[in-house]
């Protein structure tokens, strides 16, 4: 039997092809090979950083065209908004009472906070909200309410799963056992960094990104934009400095991918038939989806049924658990 599988992502932007290579590709791999697949839009975590109500719905909107767009089955895959559990949201303050204040404490996230703020001299806690600090918490709560089992994970997020053992652990020693212990699944190109249009790595902040959904001649102007040193065409070049290179092996076949790096190695590609290329290759794959994804943001209530659908599924095993651990800590069950 398979196990359970659970990934969430943060509807905090658009998405662009940076985010498809590192998340939403492994999670629509994962969803389409296993049976028990939960993917929710983790709009709950996104409030720690967003303070504007109408980009936190439209991002939403596009988490979700997102994923539909580019082929998730929502009749296979359990697929919802994390608002619409509120399980997981009493189970969150469950799970606060049997953790350790140290095990926050030492949460990347907080950490990376505090250092910062410290570096420029401000107070430790400088814009620190509890969200923030207790976000360890509410990811496990999304975690044990649906009973996963694996979670597939970049090696930045390790830590998230093994605090989610740790804290089910809490629980299960303290009460009953009610909660499987979570394993996680490190990915291959889980947290794969692309580099962007100027050679960092790709991010809306640096302005650098290519979209994964947008107007083909649009797609190729900012193909174009990619900067490159002066070679010329005849030149060897070592692809793998070349940002081209480095995109085009993320989107094109493996006998593509070998016949451009034997062509930068050996001279005779310019970087304008390159460019030329990964344009190709992204059109491939984004083309007929994009048409999808403007689809579903034009008429977002195919979207609200999907998800409504997806949560009343979520909703039947959130339940059970739910009510399983109100009995362990001596509350009522859920009737």
């Amino acid at each position: 039997m398979d196990k359970v599988i659970l990934s969430g992502i943060k509807p905090t932007d658009a998405p662009h092809i940076g985010n498809y290579i590192g998340m939403i590709r492994p999670a629509l791999q994962l969803a389409a090979a296993h049976k028990n697949v939960y993917l929710f839009n983790a709009d709950y975590h996104a409030l720690n950083m967003m303070r504007d109500p109408k980009a936190l719905k439209h991002h939403s909107y596009q988490i979700a065209a997102c994923f539909l767009a580019l082929g998730l089955d929502p009749g296979k895959t359990v697929f919802y908004n994390q608002s619409d559990i509120p399980e997981i949201f009493e189970l969150t303050q469950m799970l606060c009472s049997v953790t350790p204040k140290g095990l926050m404490d030492r949460a990347h996230s907080y950490k990376a906070s505090v250092d910062k703020n410290r570096e420029e001299g401000r107070d430790v806690d400088a814009d620190i909200n509890m969200g923030l600090y207790t976000y360890p918490i509410l990811m496990t709560a999304d975690i044990l309410v649906a009973q996963a089992e694996l979670i597939p994970v970049g090696k930045d997020q390790v830590q998230h799963v093994e605090f989610a053992r740790d804290i089910a652990g809490y629980f299960n020693n303290t009460f009953s056992p009610v909660f499987k212990l979570p394993e996680y699944k490190l990915e291959e190109t889980g947290g794969a960094i692309l580099p962007g249009l100027d050679g960092r790595k790709m991010s809306k902040s640096y302005g650098n990104h290519i979209p994964v959904f947008m107007d083909s001649k649009a797609r190729r102007k900012l193909v174009m934009k990619i900067v490159t040193d002066s070679k010329l065409p005849a030149e060897s070049k070592n692809p793998d400095d070349n940002v081209i290179f480095q995109l085009y092996s993320h989107f094109a076949g493996s006998n593509e991918v070998a016949a451009m790096r034997a062509d930068f190695e050996r001279g005779g590609m310019g970087y304008g038939d390159a460019k030329q290329k990964l344009f190709e290759a992204l059109e491939l794959t984004f083309e007929k989806p994009t048409q999808l994804y403007n689809d579903y943001m034009a008429d977002t209530r195919k979207i609200d049924e999907l998800l409504a659908a997806g949560a009343e599924k979520a909703r039947k095993v959130a339940r059970e658990t739910l009510s399983a651990a109100r009995e362990a800590v001596g509350l009522k069950a859920l009737r």
